[in-house]
């Protein structure tokens, strides 16, 4: 926009910095018009008269865009030209004009539709000023008195700081755009950077729960068709047992897919049923289809659906370890409650392993589901002495009360 058109303040914009106008009334009013009215008290009919009225109008057009800026009773660029006249109109009736003129200089910059305006208004008005205090100067008087000299000065003065107070003001405006651009900017990053998070949260949410579900079923698959395969010519018994077990496998992997693609709650045995069933139901078809020993000692736990699924999906991953890594011959299983929480805890006599040295999908996705939910994954573990994996939900006051038991234990990680 061209910065000679820009008003400098729009008479709308009054309304949003009302204190400096209204020290400006108060100033224009004590120094601008009580001086002239005072001074001419005691002056003929012919002066005091004509002088009050002009003053009288001059506050009634100030009032009338002042006091109702978004009305528009009257318009700012035609007071300024009534102020410009009225100004010129009193110095002529008191031979002088000046200290009006310069009170009056701010409404120039105020009003006026751009710097290039107020220039010419009040160049106008400095013109009128002082060819109205030359025409009505007192006979005999100077041509150029200190009252034509003060106008000049004044006007010099005025356009030099209402270019300065412009220069500025277009810098703050400008600088206040920037920043309200890089604002936006900066939003519009951070809301991307959410989406982007909320998208890589959903894609991790979604890995967990395929891999604590299809994938394990596929796996058990895979192992139940291998042995079942290999018994076909001398344990057909056996074989059609571990068949079924592949059928029950299948079919509990596809409810679990669909359930995933239309986004409901976990299926069958992680949604419905006391949860220390369900567990009993795991263990059964774990301990048939490996024919590893399983001791379970199994207390009925009141918590809600997100923890009963945290428990069956901790069970799972452990078993589904110990089928897979830990080559062993007994499982134990313990599900308690106790004063601070749930206690799930899956001990094992397998090989072990290196717990510091472990990089897997499935523990750390068993550590970020119970972290979800306030709890703690313990996972404890060394070659040749067996795992034990303690799952506590929702506190950790449980982990006090199992100290003495990892006392035989060499690597212990925490979570």
């Amino acid at each position: 926009m061209d910065s000679s058109r820009a008003p400098l303040l729009a008479p709308r914009q009054t309304a949003a910095v009302p204190v400096p106008h209204r020290w400006n009334a108060v100033l224009w009013v004590l120094c601008g018009l009580v001086p002239p009215a005072l001074a001419v008290a005691d002056t003929p009919p012919g002066t005091k008269y004509p002088t009050f009225v002009l003053l009288s109008a001059m506050t009634c057009a100030y009032a009338a865009v002042a006091m109702f800026p978004g009305r528009e009773l009257l318009r700012p660029t035609t007071y300024l030209s009534l102020l410009a006249a009225g100004v010129g109109a009193v110095a002529y009736t008191m031979g002088s004009g000046a200290a009006l003129f310069i009170v009056s200089l701010p409404h120039f910059w105020i009003y006026a539709s751009g710097p290039g305006a107020a220039l010419a208004l009040s160049g106008a008005t400095a013109a009128l000023t002082v060819g109205g205090t030359i025409v009505g100067r007192d006979p005999g008087t100077q041509l150029i008195n200190g009252n034509v000299l003060f106008t000049l000065a004044g006007y010099a003065a005025g356009s030099t700081v209402g270019l300065l107070v412009h220069r500025i003001t277009e810098q703050g405006q400008a600088r206040t755009q920037r920043l309200s651009d890089e604002l936006a900017d900066t939003q519009q990053a951070l809301a991307a950077a959410h989406r982007q998070q909320g998208a890589a949260d959903e894609r991790e949410r979604m890995a967990r729960e395929i891999h604590d579900t299809l994938a394990q079923g596929f796996a058990s698959i895979i192992v139940l068709a291998e042995a079942a395969r290999a018994g076909l010519p001398t344990e057909s018994a056996r074989s059609a047992q571990q068949l079924t077990s592949i059928e029950h496998t299948a079919r509990e992997n596809l409810a679990e897919a669909r359930d995933l693609v239309g986004a409901t709650p976990p299926p069958g045995g992680a949604a419905q049923g006391p949860v220390a069933g369900t567990l009993r139901r795991i263990l059964d078809r774990f301990a048939q289809d490996t024919g590893i020993t399983v001791d379970a000692e199994l207390a009925e736990v009141d918590c809600d659906q997100q923890t009963r699924i945290a428990l069956l999906r901790c069970t799972q991953e452990s078993l589904s370890n110990v089928r897979k890594h830990a080559a062993a011959s007994t499982v134990a299983v313990v599900l308690e409650q106790g004063a601070y929480g749930i206690d799930l805890e899956v001990t094992d006599d397998g090989r072990g392993f290196d717990v510091a040295a472990a990089r897997g999908f499935g523990l750390d996705g068993m550590r970020k589901r119970l972290a979800e939910l306030g709890g703690e994954l313990t996972v404890t573990s060394s070659p040749g002495d067996g795992t034990r994996v303690l799952a506590q939900l929702p506190g950790t006051g449980a982990a006090d009360r199992n100290v003495d038991r990892n006392v035989d234990r060499t690597t212990e990680e925490r979570v």
